[in-house]
């Protein structure tokens, strides 16, 4: 395995910072578009890095599900992740949507959303998915699969004969960043980087980073 002479030259496009939109967000909406638009797989799939247990980073790939004025995403508020944003409440995220040769990295804090958000789009989810939040104990250890065959078995009982609820350790969180760049590969590794940065101005200041 060589894993060293693996190469890829990078040449679809170019980026500078005449080309962005002063507003990062509309910026990335506009790139998560022509990512969906040109079907690249799991579009909305990032990387969400939080910091763990003693202090070491802890990075995993979650779904992006709604981009406002900062990006929002779902889980256990119990599991692993959600314990250490609880905690620390400042992560990042990173998209890489290789088919167009692009990379956006997120710096910011975290908050959880409000329960009526969480409860909207709980109920959008497919009844599995709905049950299987309450089945899962995400991130703790179980002795078996049979464990949680038979969990989901108990669930799908109980809500066969009441209406099911959100469970209340289950729901969203939202990053507000304060700093994005956005990456667009070029030949010879000189690839362009374009930063956003929020200023104590209130104002997002546009940058070129060498690469």
């Amino acid at each position: 395995m060589d894993i060293a002479s693996i190469r890829k030259e990078y040449s679809l496009k170019s980026l500078d910072k005449n080309d962005v939109h002063d507003d990062p967000m509309i910026q990335f909406k506009n790139w998560l578009q022509e990512s969906i638009d040109s079907q690249v797989l799991e579009a909305n799939a990032m990387t969400l890095a939080t910091h763990g247990e003693g202090g070491y980073p802890n990075a995993r790939i979650v779904l992006l599900k709604e981009v406002d004025h900062g990006f929002v995403f779902f889980t256990n508020y119990e599991s692993e992740k959600g314990r250490e944003l609880i905690l620390n409440p400042k992560a990042a995220l990173t998209f890489f949507w290789a088919e167009l040769e692009r990379q956006v990295r997120v710096l910011g804090k975290v908050e959880q959303i409000s329960a009526a958000e969480s409860d909207e789009y709980f109920f959008s989810r497919p009844l599995g998915s709905q049950i299987g939040a309450w089945t899962s104990p995400q991130s703790h250890k179980i002795a078996s699969r049979e464990v949680l065959d038979q969990k989901l078995k108990e669930m799908e009982d109980k809500f066969a004969k009441e209406k099911i609820k959100r469970p209340p350790f289950w729901g969203g969180f939202r990053l507000i960043p304060h700093k994005i760049e956005f990456w667009q590969g070029r030949p010879s590794r000189l690839h362009d980087r374009i930063l956003y940065e929020y200023t104590n101005q209130n104002v997002w200041e546009i940058s070129r980073l060498a690469p």
